[in-house]
């Protein structure tokens, strides 16, 4: 007899059962969340995913690119650092970091399967669409069945837009997902999209020795973030090497024996031909909710392609819920799986409401951005009078010591009461910086908090502390 104990990766998926309580479509970061914490309440619950439990942030998004960018800074650290007296020769082989960026992603995956199974939800690998009200037709590799819900939840996801003329074929034209699976690191390529996902993938490429060029139609990088935050970041990708081709669209491609050629155009009608080893369409993603037939439930997607919902994740169907991607932007892993838990707490008869206030987002570019809340003129709209604390990285004792001087901290508060309102951060962890001005708007918490609040020195934290300062014009380092 074996003493070897079953995974959640060696159970077989399960049949179609006639019906469940709870049925959702999709199992990335909002659907899983969703399932476990319905099951959580007791509630039999079915998830149907077609393509890999985890979605696209754990497989083919967020956790691989960061996976990606860690292995680039390793590299680029490495051998940028003379001026401190390291000289470093490296070889990258991008097959073999990419390899171990599929560990990680098949160990995150598995755990997620395994969550869910733990907790009782049955898993369906197939496809699922909506026949009427309360029946769904499922679609897997062995069997094509009905299932009765009591409730559901739509969680298809985004998927990347694909430009006129640049269909995706794995080979000339790559989106985000096929860069992160390259066998070997090509010698150029051309990058269409200055958003967040060219320019972490454009500055990530460019450590890694690929000859980057970015062709943007508008005329700066980030074009979600304000000037100053952008011209950080389009610096220091200059810096790197990055060439970009702003006030360009992209308008028509050619194979050749090399690659490609991409002709791009001015608003002048001005061309222009760039040879590369092929192009990536990095134009930003778009809600997924075509794929599970809306129209058999009376429930249509709005002029931008998103399932409209109330504060409980509610569709028009009081009994159809959406989450994550397809439910409206922010589009974001963390936002999805918040959702999911209010949806899943929702259907339980729970209270619970979605309060989208204090969200935060991050761009994994060097140095990093994070932003949560209003931003001045953002709170100016609001009714709000604002007032601005800033302090930049050069004034901070840490930053120095990590040669990482680029960027600050901003803080927005209402100046009448110093409630803290929002905050923009540029630093190389901002990302996890941002996390305490999170728990500050969201609890209500005003500038004197954080300016009591001791932060521990030397750390890049206390600049958070000195932008509050700054608001109350009591800063010591700001100026």
């Amino acid at each position: 007899m074996s003493h070897e104990s079953e995974t959640a990766d060696d159970r077989q998926p399960e049949s179609v059962p006639d019906e469940t309580e709870v049925l959702i479509l999709g199992g990335g970061a909002g659907g899983y969340v969703t399932a476990v914490r319905a099951a959580q309440f007791g509630l039999d619950v079915t998830m149907v995913e077609r393509d890999a439990y985890g979605g696209t942030c754990l497989n083919t998004g967020c956790i691989p690119s960061k996976a990606l960018i860690h292995g680039a800074d390793v590299a680029h650290e490495a051998t940028s650092a003379e001026h401190l007296g390291i000289t470093a020769e490296v070889e990258t082989d991008l097959g073999q970091l990419l390899g171990w960026k599929d560990g990680v992603v098949d160990k995150l995956t598995g755990g997620v399967k395994q969550m869910c199974m733990g907790n009782g939800v049955t898993l369906i690998d197939g496809e699922g669409r909506f026949v009427d009200d309360h029946r769904a037709a499922v679609v897997t590799d062995d069997e094509e069945a009905t299932i009765d819900f009591e409730y559901a939840v739509v969680a298809t996801g985004s998927r990347p837009i694909e430009l006129p003329g640049f269909a995706f074929d794995g080979e000339h034209v790559l989106d985000s997902s096929d860069i992160l699976t390259l066998d070997s690191a090509p010698d150029s390529l051309l990058l269409v999209g200055a958003g967040y996902i060219g320019m972490e993938l454009s500055m990530a490429l460019t450590k890694l020795g690929v000859d980057i060029t970015v062709i943007e139609m508008l005329d700066d990088v980030l074009p979600m973030y304000d000037a100053e935050i952008s011209e950080v970041i389009r610096k220091q990708a200059v810096d790197l090497g990055v060439e970009f081709r702003f006030g360009e669209a992209a308008s028509d491609w050619e194979p050749t024996d090399e690659g490609v050629v991409v002709t791009t155009e001015t608003e002048d009608g001005e061309t222009t031909e760039l040879a590369a080893d092929a192009v990536a369409v990095l134009a930003g993603r778009q809600p997924a909710a075509d794929t599970v037939n809306l129209d058999a439930i009376g429930v249509g997607p709005d002029d931008d392609g998103f399932i409209q919902t109330d504060a409980q994740g509610r569709t028009a169907r009081d009994h159809v819920f959406a989450v994550g991607d397809v439910a409206g932007e922010p589009m974001l892993a963390h936002k999805a799986m918040y959702e999911g838990g209010v949806v899943a707490a929702a259907i339980a008869g729970e209270p619970a409401a979605i309060d989208d206030t204090a969200i935060p987002a991050a761009v994994f570019t060097d140095p990093e951005i994070a932003s949560v809340g209003l931003t001045s003129e953002g709170a100016e709209a609001a009714g709000y009078t604002p007032v601005v604390g800033r302090t930049p990285l050069e004034a901070n004792g840490r930053a120095p010591t990590m040669d990482a001087t680029d960027g600050f901290v901003r803080i927005v508060a209402d100046e009448p009461t110093g409630r803290l309102l929002g905050g923009q951060i540029v630093a190389p962890t901002a990302s996890e910086m941002i996390g305490e001005l999170t728990l500050a708007v969201e609890s209500g918490m005003d500038l004197d908090d954080i300016m009591r609040t001791v932060h521990t020195h030397p750390t890049l934290s206390e600049a958070v502390a000195e932008a509050a300062a700054d608001a109350r014009g009591a800063g010591l380092h700001s100026h």
